[in-house]
């Protein structure tokens, strides 16, 4: 036998012993896949565009260079390529003349297309952002604004605006919008701001949202504006002053504005002033106004770093103390005390102004209700128009600025029946009562619904209601899955948490209702027992803080995040206070 012939035979055995193995049954297919494939093909093709290799198109720009490339390459990448050689006119030409970009830009995007990869610098990126609108390639326009976003300052805030308004991109022009109200005193001292047009002024002042500390900077600032081109800007000054909110400034302040030599040139300006003084007057004499018009509201500034407002108790003190608590930094401020406990009172607040506590004094009935307006500069708790029925252990919510007080006791009996308070009236009237007895209810507003929760009835309860404020009725809802008495109860992304509770024993469990669904759920436990807890929802998360267990009381927050379903711990005790409620506020001037 020839050595040919031997290796056939060999190769012919070693091909039947491949196929014996493989019709195992171990043997199954397997995918593959090449990660750095796509890659190398890039980097091949790159360097064929380098060597001019196979190059079937040319831009020429405006300055005479050619830029080569593939028309395949290009039409994969970008929308205004694929239709540029879909058309009849260009699909068969090698050469193409680009007026819209220079030269140092499409070579750079081209590039880009080529490695997936780009520099961006200060001295390029106002060319590369709308060049990128123009070839469509949406990732060098986002990262185009992302660069833009990260150089902020008051010095340049302005033409970023600008320029994202001229090339519609909205996000950028979102982000330098808010970043612009956000630092109004420093901008406000750059020469660009007295370029503004009126329009864009007006845009800016009349933000309900623009970060001033007193609203007398905001008249600064436009008599600055005026006065810089005072002979063409005198007649914008009326429509200026309109978004001024004069209301807001203390009498003495408002004084020195109407000495304003510019301001004797608009008609209606004392009517203005004497606007702001009745409206300080009315202040001062009943403490809570709701304002009819944009010039009466506070600006809510700062609204991403809302801060809580902690309710404390002393071991040696009957005295309700107060905290302003920043979850963002963790730092915490004394805010005003009520000279009461009030650790069995209804907590609320209004427009994240206005916060009520109802009833409850010294762990006993009341119709007492005491306010603090965290918008006013000389912050004190204030004597608001008392309940018409005592109570304690009552919930509370509000509905379209209406405070509503469910149920809790009266010093004997427990109570089914429910009063509002009408902001617009400044009275407390009876609505429809219960189906049941509540006291140490919880209480949420979902829905343009109020929710009453669990409570105690002589028996610890599981059962919910909630009330509809257009037809003044209680409605049943499907019951929790525990008997609850003092649970937390908290809304977030149009779902209602129940949470902790006292049953016979302190409960960490927790659960949630979706109207839709129609049925409660439970979601992970706390990691403490907590009865009668404060709960707020700040940023998307939920927090759950202090509470009672085993007649001791919780000095920690615990923080639910309803993406990850998982609860965090934080402690927040100062040595012999500790914390029963919570409610969310606007962050006051003077808090740093």
């Amino acid at each position: 036998m020839s050595v040919k012939e031997m290796d056939a035979l060999q190769t012919s055995s070693c091909e039947n012993n491949l196929k014996k193995a493989l019709k195992s049954k171990d043997c199954k297919p397997t995918n593959f896949r090449n990660n750095s494939h796509s890659a190398r093909i890039l980097e091949d093709l790159h360097s064929l565009r380098k060597n001019e290799v196979l190059c079937d198109i040319r831009f020429e720009t405006d300055d005479g260079c050619i830029t080569f490339g593939h028309k395949n390459v290009l039409i994969a990448a970008s929308p205004y390529f694929r239709a540029m050689f879909s058309n009849s006119d260009e699909s068969n030409k090698d050469l193409v003349t680009i007026r819209e970009l220079d030269s140092t830009t499409l070579q750079l995007l081209v590039d880009y297309i080529y490695t997936g990869e780009i520099t961006i610098t200060n001295k390029n990126v106002q060319m590369l952002l709308p060049a990128a609108n123009i070839l469509q390639l949406d990732y060098i326009n986002g990262v185009c604004a992302e660069f833009l976003q990260k150089h902020l300052d008051p010095s340049n805030c302005l033409g970023i605006k600008a320029f994202a308004d001229l090339h519609n991109c909205i996000d950028l022009l979102s982000i330098s919008e808010a970043y612009i109200k956000r630092n109004f005193l420093e901008v406000a001292k750059v020469e660009d701001f007295v370029s503004l047009s009126s329009d864009d002024l007006v845009k800016l002042i009349s933000s309900n949202d623009l970060a001033v500390p007193f609203e007398e900077k905001v008249f600064e600032c436009v008599i600055k504006w005026v006065n810089h081109d005072l002979d063409r800007r005198n007649n914008f000054l009326p429509k200026l002053m309109e978004h001024v909110r004069l209301p807001l400034l203390k009498p003495g302040i408002l004084f020195n504005i109407s000495k304003e030599p510019l301001l004797n040139n608009i008609p209606n300006f004392k009517d203005y002033i004497i606007e702001a003084l009745h409206f300080n007057h009315q202040k001062s004499v009943q403490h809570f106004a709701i304002p009819k018009t944009i010039r009466f509201k506070p600006r809510n500034f700062d609204v991403s770093q809302k801060v809580i407002l902690m309710f404390n108790r002393s071991d040696t003190s009957p005295k309700c103390y107060t905290e302003w608590y920043d979850p963002v930094t963790k730092l915490r401020e004394n805010a005003p005390g009520i000279n009461d406990c009030r650790r069995t009172a209804g907590l609320c607040v209004i427009r994240d102004q206005f916060v009520f506590a109802v009833g409850g004094v010294n762990a006993s009935s009341s119709k007492s209700v005491s306010l603090l307006d965290v918008s006013s500069r000389s912050l004190s708790w204030v004597p608001m128009v008392d309940m018409l029925v005592s109570r304690h252990g009552l919930g509370v919510g509000v509905l379209d600025d209406c405070i509503y007080a469910v149920g809790g006791r009266d010093g004997t009996y427990l109570l089914n029946n429910v009063e509002k308070f009408d902001g617009s009236i400044k009275k407390w009237q009876m609505v429809s009562s219960m189906s049941i007895q509540r006291s140490s209810v919880g209480v949420g507003v979902l829905n343009n619904h109020l929710y009453a929760v669990g409570g105690y009835s002589g028996k610890f309860l599981k059962s919910v209601e909630y009330y509809d404020p257009t037809l003044d009725t209680w409605n049943p809802v499907a019951e929790m899955s525990e008997y609850r008495q003092g649970a937390g109860v908290g809304v977030l992304d149009g779902i209602l948490y129940a949470i902790g509770g006292y049953n016979g024993q302190y409960l960490k469990s927790a659960e949630i209702y979706r109207p839709g669904d129609g049925n409660w759920s439970p979601i992970a436990h706390m990691h403490l027992s907590r009865f009668r807890p404060g709960v707020v929802t700040l940023d998307g998360l939920l927090y759950v803080i202090g509470g009672e267990i085993d007649a001791s009381d919780v000095d920690t927050v615990e923080i639910y995040d309803p993406i990850t379903k998982t609860w965090t711990m934080e402690t927040l005790s100062r040595h012999g206070v500790r914390i029963y409620g919570a409610v969310v506020v606007s962050r006051p001037h003077h808090y740093n």
